[in-house]
C-alpha cells in the first residue's frame, strides 16, 4: 500500500506487527525537535483503517537513523513487543542494508570489528580499532555488489544493533556514505537523506511462529533506481549464465 499521506509504505501487517517502509527524513521515535514521528504517523494510520477509538497501541521494536530509509518493525501487541524486543536482543533478527560510498572498499568484502562510544550530547558515535573505556564492540560484514558512476554499492549486515552502527564502522574503513555529512561525507544530498537503505529483514513472527522474510523496494529517485537495475542486469546475467551452462 502506497499513500502520500504517510510517509511510510504498508510492508507487512496482521493483529500483532506494523511493519513498514520508511521515508529517509522521518524519525522513529521522538527526540529534542519534536517533530512528528513514524510513530505518530502510524498510529494515526492504524486509528483511521480501523476506526479505533481512544488510544492506539503500537511501540517501535527497533529504531532506523532519520536520514535513512527502509523496514522498521511496530509492535501491535504487548506480547509481540516483548517477544521482537528478545529477538533482537538474541540477534535472531537478520538485517541487510544496501549502502552507496564514493571510495573503493579497501577489500571486495569483508568483515569489520570496531569498538564504538557514542557522545549523547554531540549524537556522533566514534570507532576505535581496539577497545577502549565505555565502548561497545561492533561487527558487521560486507560486500561488494557493484561500481557506477564512481559509486559503489555495498551490501551490508550488521552483526550487532550500535547506534549510528553502518556509518561510523564504513566511514572508519575510509568509505563514508554518500550524503553523510555526519561522518566524512563531503557533501550533503539534495533532499538531506543519506544513501543507506534497510532492504531486508529475516526473523519469526513472535505469535505465529512464521518465518519472515521482508523487503523493502529502494526510495523512488533515480539514483536509487540506477542501482536496482544494475542488480536485475546481473540477475538477468546469473539466469542466462545458467540456462546456457
Amino acid at each position: 500500500m502506497h499513500t502520500k499521506k504517510y510517509p511510510f509504505r504498508v510492508v507487512f501487517e496482521d493483529n500483532h506487527l506494523l511493519v513498514v517502509d520508511k521515508d529517509a527524513g522521518v524519525l522513529v521515535q521522538g527526540d529534542a525537535t519534536g517533530d512528528k514521528t513514524l510513530l505518530d504517523y502510524a498510529k494515526e494510520y492504524i486509528k483511521e483503517k480501523y476506526n479505533k477509538p481512544g488510544a492506539v497501541f503500537l511501540h517501535a521494536v527497533h529504531r532506523l537513523d532519520r536520514p535513512v530509509s527502509g523496514l522498521v518493525i511496530l509492535a501491535r501487541t504487548s506480547k509481540a513487543l516483548e517477544r521482537m524486543t528478545k529477538a533482537f536482543r538474541d540477534k535472531k533478527v537478520y538485517k541487510t542494508y544496501w549502502a552507496v560510498v564514493k571510495k573503493r572498499p579497501p577489500k571486495w568484502e569483508d568483515k569489520l570489528v570496531n569498538y564504538l562510544k557514542k557522545d549523547g550530547k554531540r549524537n556522533v558515535t566514534t570507532a576505535y580499532d581496539k577497545e577502549v573505556e565505555g565502548a561497545q564492540r561492533s561487527e558487521l560484514t560486507y560486500k561488494s555488489l557493484g561500481k557506477m558512476n564512481e559509486h559503489f554499492l555495498l551490501e551490508v549486515n550488521p552483526l550487532t544493533g550500535r547506534p549510528h552502527q553502518i556509518r561510523v564502522q564504513l566511514s572508519h574503513m575510509g568509505c563514508p556514505i554518500r550524503g553523510d555529512l555526519r561522518y566524512g561525507f563531503h557533501k550533503p544530498n539534495p533532499d538531506k537523506s543519506i544513501n543507506l537503505h534497510a532492504l531486508y529483514l529475516n526473523f519469526t513472527h513472535p505469535v505465529t511462529k512464521e518465518k519472515m522474510f521482508l523487503r523493502a523496494g529502494v526510495p523512488a529517485n533515480d539514483f536509487w533506481e540506477q542501482w536496482l537495475q544494475l542488480e536485475n542486469r546481473k540477475l538477468k546475467d546469473k539466469h542466462m549464465e545458467r540456462y546456457h551452462g
